[in-house]
């Protein structure tokens, strides 16, 4: 660690006492190197372990507070800063959870929380939960759109969700302050709240069918829906996770998902609470610019490891190995026997790529374990069984969108990756266009049915009713069947139609990502229409060619390579590197960068003539 990290590290410890998140006594301990006085909570414990069989998420944690398993918190460079057992978490939400009642917070308020990664939220999240409140967790802000795009999604959030007060970190005062302002609600640093008086409030009696948080999903943006999820749904889901993924003592979770998405608040914060799990976090920005840091901490687990990420995060990872030989000699993976994959569409060639940079370290393709679920079903909707990797079927691109056979031209076949089978008490069904359900091997939209779907959407009956029908959850994702496992060909919005056509972005992305020099998220494909109202497919492209004859040849590749994927000549764009706009989970966002582009928001290079 260098001296200004060092530095850093050390006035958080000393911010941390002060404002009562931390329990260590020596305040010598505090300017002393993290390595030489902190030791991480244990993968193994003499607590007996329960598959999330409580009444409530609070008996969950005061379950696990029990033991001695719990959180522990990493710099950029993967050094542990803090170790947070269950029991101090407990500790922590109880004082958090009178502090706001004191405040005037009672049961069934929204409590509006920016969901950094660190012991704060942790705290003031089970904190509200513990004082009836509902917890909504909010992205931080990206590197995408600037300080008044971030104020504008906060705001229109906090409108959706109606919250008595905002909680955020003092580094991000000025711009959530500034939303907090706008929606007309309590705008508060957690350093400030910490040092309010605590009051001696009594805590309510939760129920199980009490809303216990909302969640906003990735793409709720300009139009968003807080999912409200009940302690029954939330402890049946994470029942789920722990009996699909057979967890064992050994096992220990590294993240370094955001916590404002439902696979990094409910897979890697909620349910490791909830089955009594050790976890080790990085910070999402601090991956973003370190990724191998996350492949250190698996690494030194000398238990078995259980990670997850979507795919663009194995992708980073095998890239920045790829100049680098002697991948043994720096990261041991024989040990990941869970690296879970889910967020977005699996892609079986980066994922091979994966292997391939690190086989040489231990890992083994079959520790691969695709997940399919969204924020309606809690999280979880499928998990592949333990130990089968990824599986594949190679699917004619006719029969996935449900247009006859051109027999003039070759067939042209996608891999579609099993996401599993149904989690404990989920029932799915593939229905077609009459609603009927479909056997397997026949694709249409992929409807759920549990104890584990959501509750609503948080004042919006119209679109709760849209999605809900007796009890089963339209997800919005088209798919088939084959043996009780799912596969997931991709989003029923997202389908470009032509002429009567149908023909899925992610094909047309992914043959322009097998030209040299592009990576996934590079490409953003969707429909748009010409003056002559004609419907035509439209790809922008993030060039990172500079001279003008080479940005005209790329442009004539891409097109030709379009060409012989739609068989139609489209609309190629060539746009600046991260140009293309992400969800708050890092997904590409294909309906903003259509809105973007349409606007004049994003504008392609000019071409010479």
């Amino acid at each position: 660690m260098d001296t200004q990290a060092a530095g850093n590290v050390a006035t958080r410890r000393i911010l941390l006492v002060k404002n009562g998140f931390s329990r260590m006594n020596d305040a010598a301990a505090l300017v002393t190197p993290a390595s030489a006085t902190l030791a991480p909570t244990p993968n193994e414990d003499v607590l007996p372990r329960r598959f999330s069989n409580f009444g409530t998420f609070g008996e969950a944690l005061d379950y696990a507070a029990s033991g001695n398993r719990g959180m522990n918190f990493h710099d950029p460079r993967g050094n542990l800063t803090r170790a947070y057992p269950y029991r101090e978490l407990r500790e922590d939400a109880l004082v958090m959870a009178r502090r706001l009642i004191a405040h005037g917070i009672a049961k069934g308020d929204r409590i509006a929380l920016v969901a950094e990664t660190g012991p704060e939220f942790a705290a003031l999240f089970c904190g509200a939960i513990y004082a009836g409140a509902w917890p909504v967790p909010l992205p931080l802000p990206t590197s995408f759109g600037g300080k008044e795009s971030y104020i504008d999604q906060l705001a229109v959030q906090l409108q959706s969700s109606d919250p008595k007060v905002l909680f955020y970190p003092e580094e991000i005062a000025e711009m959530a302050g500034a939303a907090a302002t706008r929606q007309g609600c309590e705008g508060i640093t957690w350093q400030h709240f910490a040092t309010l008086p605590e009051g001696g409030a009594e805590l309510p009696q939760a129920e199980p069918d009490d809303i216990c948080y909302l969640q906003y999903s990735s793409g709720s943006t300009r139009f968003p829906h807080g999912v409200a999820v009940t302690h029954a749904s939330l402890l049946n889901n994470l029942a789920g996770h722990g009996e699909a993924m057979e967890l064992i003592e050994s096992d220990r979770c590294i993240s370094w998902l955001p916590w404002y998405h439902d696979m990094g608040l409910v897979g890697c914060f909620l349910s490791l609470i909830a089955n009594q799990v050790s976890v080790d976090y990085l910070k999402t920005e601090d991956f973003a610019r370190r990724p191998l840091a996350w492949l250190d901490l698996i690494s030194r687990n000398p238990g078995t490891s259980a990670s997850y990420s979507p795919t663009f995060g194995y992708d980073i990872c095998a890239r920045r190995i790829s100049s680098q030989s002697h991948v043994a000699d720096r990261f041991d993976l024989s040990r990941w026997r869970i690296a879970g994959n889910g967020a977005d569409m699996i892609r079986p060639d980066v994922m091979q790529g994966f292997v391939n940079a690190f086989a040489g370290a231990g890992f083994k393709a079959s520790a691969f374990l695709p997940s399919y679920g969204l924020a309606e079903a809690t999280l979880s909707v499928t998990i592949m069984p333990p130990g089968e990797g990824i599986r594949v079927e190679l699917v004619e691109e006719e029969r996935l969108s449900g247009t006859p056979r051109d027999l003039s031209r070759p067939a042209r076949y996608r891999a579609i990756v099993n996401c599993g089978k149904a989690v404990k008490d989920m029932v799915l069904e593939i229905r077609g266009e009459s609603g009927a359900a479909m056997p397997d091997h026949h694709i249409g939209k992929v409807w759920c049915k549990g104890p584990s779907v959501m509750h609503s959407y948080f004042r919006d009956p119209e679109s709760t009713a849209a999605c809900l029908v007796d009890g089963w959850l339209d997800t919005g994702d088209m798919g088939y069947t084959v043996d009780g496992y799912l596969f997931i060909v991709g989003r029923a919005k997202d389908m470009i139609i032509i002429n009567g056509k149908n023909h899925w972005p992610q094909d047309i992305e992914w043959a322009v990502e097998q030209l040299p020099g592009f990576h996934q998220g590079d490409i953003a494909a969707f429909s748009v229409e010409t003056e002559g109202g004609e419907e035509v497919p439209a790809v922008l492209v993030h060039c990172r060619v500079s001279d003008p004859a080479e940005r005209v040849k790329l442009h004539d590749q891409i097109r030709d390579k379009v060409r012989s994927i739609t068989g139609m000549n489209c609309v190629i764009e060539l746009v600046p590197p991260r140009t293309l706009p992400r969800t708050s989970s890092g997904k590409l966002s294909r309906a903003k960068a259509k809105k973007l582009y349409l606007s004049g928001e994003i504008e392609p290079f000019k071409l010479a003539a």
